[in-house]
């Protein structure tokens, strides 16, 4: 609606009548002349004219000032509802409106009457006439709520039947009374009703205006104001149109009006209806120009608002504090900073004290635009004024300070008014939470997120998800449990992809035992389990290596009518190639396709991976041909699996085509791709071409990491080039590049197999004092160079090393040592505690870890001096007696050709105490 062309006219005079009600002396009102009454919605059923007599008798009755109940059931006896109906209105003006109240309670309390919407209407007319209002406003509230025994005709629409019958009572009677009428029906419906809504009193509003009725002018700016309140603004919009063409607006009006459509942004409407309003003769208040101003300002129209001011003043208007505070905001959200405190000094001048609001609106300004300092000394003013900063205050201050990453003062400000009792709104939690969450502080983040439901308040869905996610990578898994029943405790039950969230987490960080208790707490609460809960589980299963319990959970999510997607398939086929089973995954590729689930490109990549994983590259060639056969784009991720196991296959030559297929269709080689031609080359003996590769690297601007330069250390060492290897090392200290645990095993290993045991000791040394830890394979390197070296003792030293370090001893540290001691020839004899020590280790350790005669354990054992069933007769008795120092003892006294004997004895069940009697007996042998 353009108010631009918005015509106004004046109402007929007769809705200009401002005149009081006639004031009565007694309860019941005076004889007047029947009202000419028009024709209603009854007439068509018009009773006969009740007899002169009976009226009497009734008039009698319901003019007292008390009611004879003993006489109501006689009244009720004669006359229906709608009788009753005709016979009110005939005597209306000789009733005593309290007695007919009593009357109308009695007859539908006590005999289960039901009166008609008319007569109801009628009698709230009537104590209205009489003063009553609030005996009026309650008999209409219950009226339009229902709770009287009444028969509507539309029950659905009884608000517009009540309108109508209102409507056609007040039609030739007293102006005000109707007014009246009118005023106490729209009040009634947006205060008692507003829950309901405002369609109600709307339509109530246009059926009065469309019989030509309209309430009092401050009803209609009542209804107005109610309208935009509730920012009902487009209806606002027609309900002024309609009360302009039967009332003349006033100042009021024209400026509620003006609010609604600066409200809703249609500023250039406004002005219309403000230029509007000067040519009808209404001079604008102070209000009004506020609102305009206001509306200007939010518009971004900050000259126009000015002017606005300047016409203001000029036409004799003086600015409110609300003038001012609405120009210096429209300043500060346009970061207008210098105009602003002109605009406070010209209010200062003026002889106004800025408010809270006033200093709040400066303070926010400052705060956004991330200059903290300013706010705090508009801060410190506003103390000295007397002003004590208030909840909005402090949640500028914290989102400042947030703003420039001054968290340790936002989290100070949070926690004083956390101290202070100062009423925290969400914004002040959300804003030093997320920033928590950003710096993984997530300890202190739950903290506040436990504050904030202390308060009742619901933190955003984001917050919890970073939060729960942040928890579990810390190793909080109980933290973000008790957070996620926390929530379910307070009613803000946790969404699922809050759930998801924390099930993902648990996850991740290898707890399956908590998500899976998680998934049961959930389908227990009746929580709606979705594919991305079932997916997570599964890929957390498998990550774990369980296979078995990822396909369960496959088979539950189709029984609970979860169907898996192409997500579930690639999980489940990724779990399965990495424990070698392709048979199986191909199956699963075939059932995926079967179910109409296209592959996609991470499908192809799983399964290419598996292939090449399990040596079987020429099966991935064919699917990766598959796949451009399909037209679809593969990536960087599955060029560098075939060229990592072309790679691993010494086939050179195919990675390097397939480095160059690569490049030709667009997609550059990665660090990963280098990396394994790099392993390739150097695999080969081709060393100094894998040098190259560093530097081509270089030029396509990607760095080389640990990773290459560890593969080129490991190519100089297998060519025995260790003068080399220094080199690299000083390369890779000039780019910051540390060498890791591997690269150290590998020089280690290299420097031993050169025979140069002494700076292999020495790197060792190195490593430990730079806190990297060596695993089995690095101490392993080492203990052969000694013991290749002749230096067996000090292999027995580092094994001792590796014990009291918790590192696993395995079987190739046992079969070095041994292989040591017997080509030195160093064992003088048999007796040799530490060589029976070693061998008696090594046969427990070879037998728990299913050590098989056949393998290296066997060849091993052959070579003992101990023989393969004296070493087996030894374990058999120390499993049995769990008396390891025991059966040591034995094998030092037992000799070779008694080992038969000595099985036989564990073998016959012979008791725990003979054993332990087996030393002595051995020793007088």
């Amino acid at each position: 609606m353009s108010l631009r062309r918005l015509s106004i006219t004046k109402p007929p005079a007769v809705f200009l009548i401002n005149r009081p009600l006639t004031c009565v002396t007694s309860t019941a009102p005076k004889e007047r002349q029947p009202e000419q009454s028009q024709p209603s919605l009854h007439q068509h059923n018009q009773p006969k004219p009740f007899d002169q007599s009976f009226l009497n008798w009734v008039t009698s009755i319901l003019s007292n000032k008390s009611l004879d109940s003993s006489k109501c059931k006689d009244i009720l006896a004669h006359l229906t509802p709608h009788q009753f109906d005709s016979l009110l209105f005939a005597i209306r003006f000789n009733v005593n409106p309290k007695t007919v109240l009593n009357f109308f309670h009695f007859a539908s309390d006590s005999c289960g009457y039901r009166f008609s919407v008319r007569s109801y209407c009628l009698l709230i007319r009537l104590l209205l006439f009489s003063k009553f209002v609030a005996p009026a406003r309650l008999l209409l509230i219950q009226l339009i709520d229902w709770k009287l025994p009444v028969s509507f005709n539309d029950p659905k629409n009884r608000h517009l039947e009540i309108a109508t019958a209102m409507a056609e009572l007040n039609l030739g009677s007293e102006l005000a009374l109707s007014v009246q009428s009118f005023d106490l029906l729209i009040h009634v419906y947006c205060t008692q009703f507003k829950n309901l809504g405002f369609e109600g009193v709307v339509d109530v509003f246009r059926l009065l205006a469309s019989k030509g009725m309209f309430p009092s002018l401050n009803t209609c700016n009542f209804l107005l104001s109610s309208l935009v309140k509730a920012n009902e603004l487009q209806t606002s919009y027609e309900v002024f149109d309609i009360i302009c063409r039967g009332v003349s607006p006033d100042v009021y009006l024209f400026s509620t009006a003006i609010n609604a459509f600066c409200k809703g942004g249609k500023v250039e409407d406004a002005m219309g209806l403000f230029l509007k309003m000067e040519q009808m003769g209404t001079s604008p208040n102070v209000v009004t120009y506020n609102n305009i101003i206001n509306g200007l300002c939010k518009n971004g129209d900050i000259d126009e608002a000015f002017k606005l001011k300047e016409k203001m003043i000029k036409n004799g208007v003086n600015p409110s504090l609300i003038t001012y505070s609405v120009l210096i905001n429209g300043l500060m959200k346009f970061e207008k900073f210098d105009e602003a405190n002109c605009v406070l000094k010209e209010m200062l001048g003026r002889g106004f004290v800025p408010n809270e609001v006033v200093y709040n609106t400066v303070i926010g300004g400052y705060c956004k635009l991330g200059n903290v300092n300013h706010a705090l000394k508009v801060r410190d003013a506003m103390v000295s004024n007397g002003f004590i900063p208030n909840s909005v205050t402090f949640s500028s201050l914290i989102q400042g300070f947030c703003k420039i990453n001054q968290i340790d003062e936002a989290q100070r400000l949070l926690e004083e008014m956390l101290s202070g009792g100062i009423t925290i709104n969400p914004g002040a939690f959300t804003s030093v939470i997320n920033w928590l969450c950003n710096n993984s502080r997530f300890y202190t983040a739950l903290r506040f997120i436990r504050e904030m439901l202390l308060r009742n308040l619901k933190p955003n869905d984001g917050l919890l998800i970073t939060l729960v996610g942040g928890l579990c990578k810390e190793g909080k898994h109980s933290e973000a449990v008790d957070l996620w029943f926390r929530l379910v405790e307070k009613g803000y039950a946790p969404n699922i992809v809050i759930s998801n969230a924390l099930i993902h987490g648990l996850c991740e960080a290898g707890n399956m035992l908590e998500a899976v208790r998680l998934l049961k707490e959930m389908l227990e609460r009746g929580f709606q389990l979705d594919r991305i809960t079932y997916n997570t589980l599964i890929s957390g299963c498998f990550k774990e290596g369980k296979v078995e319990e990822g396909f369960k959970l496959r088979e539950e999510m189709v029984k609970r009518g979860i169907q898996p997607d192409i997500f579930t398939y690639n999980l489940l086929i990724h779990g399965l190639c990495n424990v070698g089973k392709m048979d199986e995954a191909l199956m699963l590729w075939n059932e995926c396709k079967r179910n109409h689930l296209v592959p996609d490109v991470y499908t192809y990549g799983v399964m290419i991976h598996g292939y090449c994983k399990n040596e079987k590259i020429e099966e991935g060639k064919v699917l990766f041909d598959e796949l451009l056969m399909k037209n679809m784009e593969p990536n960087s991720v599955l060029y560098n699996t075939l060229i990592r196991a072309s790679c691993r296959n010494g086939n050179t030559v195919e990675a390097f085509r397939l480095r160059d297929d690569m490049r030709s269709r667009g997609i550059p080689p990665t660090s990963s791709t280098y990396c394994s031609l790099i392993h390739g080359l150097c695999n080969v003996g081709n060393v100094d071409d894998a040098k190259q590769l560093i530097i081509e690297m270089r030029k396509e601007g990607l760095m080389p990491d640990v990773i290459c330069y560890t593969a080129l250390i490991g190519g100089y060492c297998k060519l025995g080039q260790m003068d080399k290897v220094g080199n690299v090392l000083q390369e890779m200290s000039l780019y910051n590049i540390n060498p890791n645990k591997i690269t150290y095993t590998v020089m280690i290993d290299g420097y031993c197999k050169s025979g140069n045991v002494k700076e292999a000791a020495t790197l060792f040394t190195e490593m430990v004092d730079k806190g990297i830890i060596p695993d089995t394979v690095t101490y392993n390197a080492l203990i052969n160079g000694f013991c290749k070296d002749g230096k067996v003792e000090e292999g027995f030293n580092m094994c001792n090393q590796m014990s009291r370090e918790g590192v696993d001893i395995d079987e190739i540290t046992y079969t070095t040592l041994i292989h040591g001691w017997q080509q030195g020839q160093q064992l003088q004899t048999r007796n040799d505690q530490r060589t029976y020590h070693t061998k008696f280790n090594f046969g427990k350790h070879v037998l728990r870890n299913g050590g098989d005669k056949s393998g290296p354990s066997g060849k091993a054992m052959c070579i003992l001096h101990w023989s393969e069933e004296r070493v087996e007769a030894l374990l058999q008795g120390s499993r049995r007696l769990h008396n390891d120092s025991l059966m040591f003892k034995v094998g030092e006294l037992l000799n070779a050709e008694w080992s038969t004997y000595i099985g036989d004895v564990f073998d016959s069940g012979t008791t725990p105490y003979e054993i332990q009697r087996l030393p002595a007996y051995l020793q007088s042998l």
